[in-house]
């Protein structure tokens, strides 16, 4: 990420809005940000952490925070950062809040948008997801890119847990945990094995010998089929000629039973054909002629009834026409008048525009007077208040001269504040050393009541003496055993020691009971003293460690009050302000008291100062208006009396002065109704116009229907009566009477084509017959046919056709059998081939799981990420340090040091000074934002620092220095925040920020 402009506005100390151009300082390479304590240098980078991601190291959401970020002065906070991602694509990161102006510690939570720069333009995003632009979380922003005051050592001082995921996120070493996939390959490849194993318990019958012997089965039925087919085909032949000629008897026999059926029909069927002929004739002689009839009639008949309603209408219209005619005559004379009205009209328009005129003036007149007055009133205010405000101004330039600057009593009161804090530092120090001496003092008393080497040589003779009891006591229970043992023994039983059956001689031993209970006695009575005994040493020993611990303390403590004594001693050295006293702490307390209650009276005389100028300001708005509206009114006079000159001008019949009694309102009613009288006039005629012509239209048009329909039912009479002559003619040539008789005929409505087509075929049906009964008694006269004969040749065929039929079902039954046994033997070797293939990923896979589980690879990749890096870091480390001491990762993933002035000796990193904890924990962040770059192929990177340069010496700071140089050579910028003077004189450009009181903070470039 590479920063190019940052606005803040309302932010902590920043009271009015500063805009900070980063592209000169990151061009450099180094820059610095300089400021006094307090001046708000880390509130810069806490505003870029916050327009990112809502964050901040100070404030969490719990602490007000937005309340609290926001400048007690303002009433708004406004941030906007532009930056550019690893993409190198510009993006812009805008929060703002606003306080709740009813009340003063009710801030709103701010809203944030985000933008990217696309075709010139700045595009809203969806989303406010810095880590999604930037590709770190808020966490790993902060110790990679801004890294914050107070937490430049965390990453070097991180869990191995912490820092393991920050590694992961950093570069992306979720891609090598590879556990879940694994384990869901595995469980894919279990399955489908699973279903493998199902899929072959179905293959268990198929194998290459079933299919062997079903082949050997097959040729044993073919061969049969064959025998079957030869003796079918000799049976066949012989019924295929029995069963023709059945066929040809039975046809014969049918054929002439058919033939007499049709001789009966055959009367019939000529009286269709003479019915049929005269109703061709007659139709075709009279049909057309009476459609004709029919269909003039039907149309005379309409036409009479269309004229009707014509005749109808045209009689409504000619009466209407004459009324509207009526109405235009006794309506003409107000026509005539109407243009004399018009005029009228407009002078009575005129006389009312005139009127309001004369209304205007006098109103004007009226407020020229009250004008003049209140113009008169708020002079005298402004010249009162202009007073008040110079007499105001005096008394806070006064107050002003007598405050000290709050600067100064910030840093006395934090010198008065330090010196409190070593005092009691000093004081808890000392009470501790004289606590502890006096615990010594106890310890030794202790040890005095149990002297250690007189309690060692009495517990070594308790020792001995309790050896020698036990040795005693050993040899009597040995003389008592075997005084057992002797008055056991008997001549003939075996001996429990030797085995032998022979005593010869038997020793007599004394009864040692007595003597083992005394010594036992004794032991006990020794051990218990011994126990004391020991007891009283470790508690010698306890006591002599801890006096060894407290002895340490002591040394400890003494060192601590040393340094504090020379902490006050340089602390009071540094007391360089002649206005107070280092010893007086009460009187600075009273002079601030006294400070503060005159700052109290300045703001309430500034906010004083401030009700002023808004009055004087109020007054001077309301004078301005007054002027400009006497002006206003002087133009308005004038504009009135040109106009009522105008329109008295234009005036044609009406005379103003026999108006003057009359009012405006007045003038306007005579209007209203001379206006309204006259355009009712107008629109009765121009309606009454307009209706005269529409009927005039429409009785041209119904005039003209009439005449036709007139014409129309002359022709249909006489095309009547020409079409009665034709049929009259008709009738004389043919043999009827009158025309009934020939409608008694065409009612039959015969269907012609079907009848036609029924005669046509039975005459071919009936020749056909008579045709094919001669040619088969023809065919069949030297032939004759025996019924039994024929039911035992088709009693054989169907046997021979039945068993020839189950040979060949048998033939493809058994060869459907051996192409699908065929067919299963190939997928069975298929699914074996796969099985084999799936076992052997199984196993694979199994292998591969037991490598990533727990997330172990993942861990092993980032020792090696973390190694590398450690590596880096090394590269300045040794330089800074001069060979001293190097960085190295243990086998638990932490940091420690290598002294080599300590014959190359490991340590725990927080045994580190101040200075070598900054020294090695800039090293790793160089190193780490080095791997970063190159993890996000990014041209160039970016970080900031905010602390640290304070605890090196002359000769670190110019090692420190000299590195932060050569970065730019490697494509780094680095920016720092210190308030040391010698980095800012040495670094070529810089920030300076000023804290102004009554502005806020500052900012302002330095080149």
């Amino acid at each position: 990420m590479i920063p190019q402009k940052l606005t803040i506005e309302g932010l902590y100390s920043y009271q009015e809005r500063q805009n900070i151009d980063f592209f000169n300082l990151t061009e450099a390479g180094l820059f610095g940000i300089f400021g006094s304590v307090g001046s708000g240098k880390s509130s810069i980078l806490e505003a870029i952490s916050f327009a990112l991601y809502g964050e901040t190291e100070r404030l969490n959401s719990r602490d007000k925070r937005a309340y609290n970020m926001m400048n007690l002065k303002s009433n708004r906070s406004y941030i906007e950062f532009d930056f550019i991602n690893h993409e190198n694509k510009l993006f812009r990161a805008t929060r703002e809040y606003k306080r709740n102006s009813k009340n003063f510690e009710d801030v709103k939570p701010a809203s944030a948008v985000f933008y990217e720069f696309k075709n010139g333009t700045w595009e809203a995003l969806d989303h406010v997801n810095a880590q999604e632009i930037i590709g770190l979380n808020y966490s790993n922003f902060k110790r990679t890119i801004i890294i914050p005051q107070g937490q430049f050592k965390e990453f070097l001082e991180l869990g191995a847990k912490e820092r393991t995921d920050m590694m992961k996120e950093i570069f992306n070493l979720y891609r090598f945990d590879l556990q879940d996939k694994v384990s869901s390959l595995n469980k894919k490849n279990q399955t489908q094995l699973d279903q493998l194993e199902g899929k072959l318990s179905g293959f268990e019958t198929i194998s290459e010998e079933h299919i062997v012997a079903q082949k050997d089965h097959l040729i044993q039925a073919k061969s049969t089929q064959e025998n079957l087919k030869l003796e079918f085909e000799k049976v066949n032949s012989h019924y295929q000629q029995l069963k023709t000629l059945k066929s040809d008897f039975e046809l014969l026999s049918k054929k002439e039973t058919d033939f007499s059926e049709l001789e009966k029909n055959k009367e019939t069927i000529d009286a269709k054909d003479n019915q049929l002929k005269l109703y061709q004739y007659v139709s075709k002689t009279f049909s057309d002629d009476l459609k004709e009839k029919n269909r003039s009639q039907d149309l005379l008949k309409s036409t009479e009834e269309e004229l009707k309603l014509v005749d109808e209408k045209w009689k409504s219209l000619t009466d209407n026409s004459n009324r509207l005619q009526k109405s235009k005559e006794e309506l003409h004379p107000k026509v005539e008048a109407l243009p004399k009205q018009k005029i009228l009209e407009q002078d009575l328009q005129l006389l009312f525009y005139i009127k309001s005129d004369e209304s205007g003036l006098a109103k004007n007149a009226e407020n020229t007077i009250e004008g003049e007055r209140f113009v008169k009133e708020f002079k005298s205010r402004e010249d009162e208040t202009s007073t008040k405000i110079q007499n105001q101004e005096q008394e806070i330039s006064g107050l002003k001269s007598q405050l000290i600057s709050s600067t100064i009593w910030i840093e006395v009161g934090e010198w008065f504040s330090k010196k409190q804090n070593l005092t009691d530092n000093l004081f808890k120090e000392t009470t501790n050393f004289e606590a502890n001496k006096t615990m010594i003092d106890s310890l030794d008393e202790q040890q005095k009541k149990l002297y250690l080497e007189k309690l060692s040589a009495e517990i070594s003779i308790l020792k001995e003496d309790k050896e020698k009891l036990q040795n005693q006591k050993n040899k009597l229970e040995v003389s008592r055993q075997l005084s057992h043992y002797s008055t056991e023994l008997h001549d003939g039983k075996a001996c429990p020691l030797c085995g032998s059956t022979h005593h010869p001689s038997i020793v007599i031993f004394e009864d040692v009971s007595k003597d083992l209970e005394v010594l036992a006695e004794k032991l006990l009575a020794l051990t218990r003293q011994l126990e004391s005994l020991e007891q009283k040493s470790k508690e010698a020993e306890r006591l002599q460690q801890e006096r060894n611990l407290l002895f340490q303390q002591g040394k400890l403590l003494q060192n601590s009050i040393e340094t504090i004594e020379l902490q006050i001693s340089e602390l009071e050295k540094n007391f360089n302000w002649k206005d107070f006293s280092k010893d007086n702490f009460d009187e600075f307390q009273k002079r601030k008291s006294e400070n503060q209650n005159k700052e109290l009276q300045l703001t309430t005389k500034d906010k004083e100062l401030e009700t002023s100028r808004a009055e004087l300001h109020s007054i001077k708005k309301k004078l301005e208006k007054a002027n400009a509206r006497f002006l206003e009114i002087s133009h308005e006079n004038l504009e009135f009396k040109t106009k009522i000159a105008s329109n008295k001008a234009l005036l044609k019949d009406l005379n103003p002065n026999d108006y003057s009694g009359i009012t405006e309102a007045e003038v306007q009613w005579q209007l209203e109704n001379l206006k309204q009288e006259n355009q009712n006039t107008e629109t009765v005629w121009n309606q009454l116009i307009a209706e005269i012509q529409e009927v005039e239209i429409k009785l041209s048009s119904e005039s003209t229907k009439r005449e036709q329909f007139q014409k129309q039912v002359s022709d249909f009479n006489l095309q009547l009566e020409k079409i009665q002559n034709q049929l009259n003619e008709s009738l004389k040539k043919s043999s009827f009477a009158d025309l009934d008789a020939v409608l008694e005929i065409l009612n039959q409505n015969l269907d012609e084509q079907n009848i036609q087509q029924e005669i046509q075929n039975f005459r071919i049906q009936f020749e056909t017959l008579k045709n094919s009964i001669s040619e088969l008694k023809e065919k069949l006269k030297d032939f004759s046919f025996d019924e039994n004969l024929f039911f035992k040749s088709e009693k054989l065929f169907k046997t021979k056709e039945s068993e020839l039929a189950e040979a060949n079902k048998l033939a493809i039954q058994i060869a459907a059998e051996i192409l699908r046994l065929e067919q299963e033997f190939k997928k069975k070797e298929d699914l074996l081939i796969e099985q084999a293939r799936l076992s052997k990923r199984a196993d694979n896979l199994k292998t591969m799981f037991n490598l990533f589980k727990g997330a172990g690879f993942v861990q092993y990749v980032s020792s090696i990420y973390l190694r590398q890096l450690c590596d880096h870091a090394n590269v300045r480390f040794h330089r800074m340090t001069r060979n001293q001491l190097s960085l190295q990762v243990n086998d638990n993933n932490d940091f420690e040091i290598i002294d080599f002035l300590n014959e190359g000796r490991s340590r725990s990193v927080k045994t580190l000074s101040g200075g070598q904890a900054f020294q090695v924990s800039l090293s790793l962040a160089l190193a780490l934002a080095e791997s970063v770059q190159s993890n996000a192929k990014a041209e160039k990177n970016f970080f900031f620092i905010d602390e640290g340069f304070g605890t090196q010496d002359v000769a670190s700071v110019n090692i420190v220095f000299e590195t932060l140089m050569n970065l730019q050579k490697e494509n780094r910028i680095v920016g720092i925040i210190s308030h040391v003077e010698e980095l800012k004189e040495r670094i070529p450009i810089s920030l300076s920020i000023d804290k102004d009181e009554e502005r806020g903070s500052l900012i302002q470039l330095n080149t």
